[in-house]
């Protein structure tokens, strides 16, 4: 994503899982044991909560009301007997429609509390790991007005043990050697290791790469570009794409090459600056006409913009390069055109894409990752590889995350691979081998992310410190571009096949 505010915050057993296999199963075996149970009210309230009774269902002697103002928030003060993972289990109910606010675990981010239902509901924030004794949990304003009930503490259920256990096979059953090769290695490492990525729109060699080498002397295991440029309507606006270029020289130095599309509207769509046409406020595209059959012109249009991209990616399959292709990303979000629709319009398109891809132009290089950022608005599992999540939780958070990791493994119906395929700060890998949050991968964004500077390869510590990036670089359990194998000759696995 082209990073400018807009997004949503998002945010084992102690050992790393080294399983392969390929396995159907979806869920935890077993009950969460409550532990503690502490009601909203009487926890420490910022001046604009407020205790209401007037809503049925509520435990305890009311309710806290509010969440409107920037600021407000709802401080849990609780206590845990011993180390280990536990759930920390809000109880609300949301005041005109779907609401999300943050929770935060003794003042760092842990991810977002979904409120669904007017009525009060349960939703977990899953294996979050706490040391015995006294702890701080706050729920925080984000999107807004919020019936809080309760938190209840459960202690954590183990994670199956086949958890990490995914096929090598892939959705498109004639897809080519080079692509089998890629994922039997993923599917392989999976569980064990994590593979380093990072976006820069020059390659390999490109200026964010420049800046983490002179602090590591590493690079990333896998490069991520994105074919915005050869959007029809950038182009025709002098734009030029490189990405295939780039792509060809990742691989060819051993690395692996992850694409996603910024996909700028077609011409006739265009209402603000043309070079913002992937972004919902500068276009007037409506999805749903679209593929209703309403509008006519307007699926032609996505069609022969599909077209030049696909031509694009012949390239690649040409020159033997497999891609883990990540169109259509972060719909749920709706700040891009392709998610301003309902749902149902956004599969119809993401499958339409699949199709042609697939079956006219023979696309047997990619490997299909999704990111819609919500099960809502998943696809099917026979047009997705690989299941993917960006989360931006601000400035040196270097948790897990395990609560999204968990929630994103249940968007498929059969174990997929989940993998972080946008990130800002990087993660602690320590916590994400401790808490079994272990990405498939991880991709960087690029920018400020990494570096203030468009032309000195000097490093920014404000979203990753350099002591982390070092940590996460040198990690036994993160790969990086030295580490990686042959993937020209990687076997292929029985299932894959």
């Amino acid at each position: 994503m082209d990073k400018t505010g807009l997004k949503l915050m998002t945010v084992c057993t102690a050992g790393v899982l080294a399983l392969s296999g390929c396995v159907n199963s979806k869920t935890t075996d077993g009950e969460a044991e409550a532990v503690g149970i502490y009601e909203a009210e009487e926890a420490q309230l910022s001046p604009n909560l407020s205790v209401k009774t007037g809503l049925s269902g509520f435990s305890g002697s009311g309710y806290v009301e509010g969440f409107e103002a920037d600021g407000d928030e709802c401080k849990f003060q609780i206590s845990v007997e011993e180390d280990g993972f536990y759930d920390l289990q809000f109880t609300t109910a949301n005041i005109g429609g779907y609401k999300e606010n943050y929770v935060l675990l003794d003042g760092e981010s842990v991810g977002s509390l979904k409120s669904e239902n007017d009525s009060f509901t349960e939703e977990a924030m899953k294996r979050n790991f706490l040391t015995a004794g006294e702890h701080e949990i706050t729920v925080s304003k984000y999107w807004g007005y919020i019936a809080l009930d309760k938190l209840t503490v459960l202690k954590s259920i183990d994670l199956p043990e086949d958890y990490y256990q995914v096929t090598a096979k892939l959705s498109n059953e004639n897809a080519d050697d080079c692509a089998r090769r890629l994922m039997s290695y993923l599917a392989d490492n999976y569980g064990k290791n994590i593979l380093s990525g990072q976006y820069c729109d020059k390659g390999l060699y490109g200026h964010e790469m420049a800046c983490i080498w002179a602090e590591t002397g590493k690079f990333p295991a896998m490069v991520g570009l994105d074919m915005i440029e050869y959007s029809p309507s950038r182009a025709a606006n002098g734009s030029q794409g490189e990405s295939i270029k780039y792509a060809k020289q990742a691989w060819e130095a051993g690395a692996i090459v992850t694409m996603c599309w910024h996909w700028n509207a077609p011409e006739p769509y265009l209402t603000g600056q043309w070079y913002s046409g992937f972004y919902k406020d500068y276009t007037n595209i409506n999805l749903d006409k679209i593929m209703d059959g309403s509008d006519e012109e307007g699926y032609a249009l996505l069609l022969s913009d599909m077209d030049v991209i696909a031509v694009q990616l012949q390239e690649l399959q040409k020159a033997g390069v497999p891609v883990l292709w990540r169109p259509l990303h972060e719909a749920s979000g709706g700040w891009f055109w392709w998610g301003n629709c309902e749902p149902e319009s956004y599969i119809a398109l993401y499958r339409l894409m699949y199709e042609k891809f697939t079956n006219e132009y023979g696309l047997n290089n990619l490997i299909w990752v999704w990111n819609g950022q919500s099960k809502e608005w998943y696809p099917g599992d026979d047009v997705v590889d690989i299941v993917g999540e960006d989360i931006y939780p601000g400035e040196q958070v270097y948790s897990s995350q395990i609560n999204k990791f968990m929630e994103v493994h249940e968007y498929a119906d059969s174990n997929k691979m989940t993998v972080l395929s946008e990130n800002g700060c990087l993660f602690d890998p320590d916590l994400a081998v401790r808490d079994g949050a272990m990405w498939g991968y991880f991709g960087t964004w690029g920018g400020e992310f990494v570096s203030k500077s468009t032309t000195l390869n000097v490093y920014s510590e404000q979203y990753t410190d350099k002591e982390m990036l070092s940590k996460v670089y040198n990690h036994e359990n993160v790969i990086v571009l030295d580490e990686l194998p042959d993937l020209t000759s990687y076997p292929i696995r029985e299932d894959a096949e």
